[in-house]
């Protein structure tokens, strides 16, 4: 049975929930146009983290604003700045400039989210200013292949049922606690209904600190592209000598790349990084981004199905130019809310 009520949770949060307004500058238009014209991009929703004015909230939230207005929950607005953000997660940390003393709110444990808890969303779902929604956490590891978002992106979604739509994007999902779970980050398209992604906000934690202190996130890598062994067909399990479904194999190892420095090949499944147990792809690939360029990490691999160690150092990953997410997108076509 569920709590008599969730407004003791809602009540405690909302100090801390945002409003965050983003403005981006057009090019001017036409034989007479002088002036940049100033059009406001898009409305999403932040929490504070600190009461000196850090803010939590998606990086596709403040993507390409030329001005950001962040509105608390007693209407006072303040201008901000962009911190810090990494696209790959959709992570980004924004601070207020002129406010002090702010309520910040307490984050919370995500790895300790099972199942079935219940958990409750507060946003600004199509400007419906904190709009509290409560729901359950319907899975957990939801990964880009259950939403349809950037193939280059790190995602190991929370997903609920609790009722998110457009504007909650950078909201928190809370626990019966009041602490932050996971941020509300996207939707699921095709008019499915109860279907909502959150970040866990230990992935957040993990970056926050170097967002904040460098503006980016520079990331590590292990050389080698990689797909799930429970992805391969029986014959090739059976090629590799694979009595488990579990781990990564490997498709390419990158020419004098960490992994082959180590003597990584072609074939091998790779169980174990860094004494973690490795069940999927997803997992290998953040932890070997998040573990640090230059760290020295134990890989457990099989090789023919025999196990063994090899000893790796990571190097840094190459990142692509990303342009800019145009603006607006149509939120129909646009898995994030």
């Amino acid at each position: 049975m569920g709590p008599l009520s969730f407004a003791p949770i809602a009540k405690r949060a909302d100090p801390s929930v945002v409003t965050i307004y983003t403005v981006a500058d057009e090019e001017p238009s036409g034989l007479f146009a002088r002036r940049r014209a100033r059009t406001q991009k898009g409305l999403g929703t932040g929490f504070i983290v600190s009461k000196d004015g850090v803010i939590i909230t998606n990086n596709h939230v403040v993507e390409g604003a030329d001005e950001i207005v962040v509105q608390l929950s007693d209407e006072r607005r303040f201008p901000a700045k962009i911190a810090g953000r990494d696209p790959r997660t959709d992570i980004a940390v924004v601070r207020i400039q002129g406010a002090k003393d702010l309520a910040g709110i307490a984050l919370g444990d995500s790895d300790g989210l099972e199942v079935g808890d219940w958990v409750v969303a507060i946003g600004n779902p199509f400007g419906l200013s904190h709009t509290v929604s409560a729901g359950i956490v319907s899975a957990k590891g939801r990964g880009r292949e259950d939403v349809p978002l950037d193939p280059s992106g790190y995602y190991s979604f929370i997903q609920t049922d609790a009722s998110i739509n457009p504007g909650n994007s950078g909201g928190p999902l809370l626990n019966l606690k009041g602490e932050v779970v996971g941020m509300n980050t996207a939707i699921r398209g095709g008019g499915a209904q109860g279907i909502g992604f959150a970040i866990p906000i230990n992935m957040v934690k993990q970056i926050m600190p170097t967002l904040l202190e460098k503006g980016q996130f520079t990331r590590s890598a292990l050389g080698v592209r990689i797909r799930d062994v429970r992805d391969l067909a029986p014959e090739d399990r059976s090629q590799l000598k694979l009595e488990t479904e579990k781990g990564a194999v490997i498709e390419y190892v990158e020419p004098s790349g960490p992994a082959d420095r180590a003597k990584l090949e072609v074939g091998d499944v790779i169980v174990g990084f860094d004494g973690q147990t490795i069940e999927r792809g997803t997992l290998l690939q953040w932890l070997a981004s998040t573990a640090g360029v230059g760290k020295v990490v134990t890989v457990r691999v099989l090789r023919a199905g025999k196990p063994f160690d090899l000893k790796v150092t990571l190097g840094e990953l190459k990142e692509p130019k990303r342009a800019p997410r145009p603006h607006p997108v149509p939120q129909d076509d646009n898995p994030f809310e």
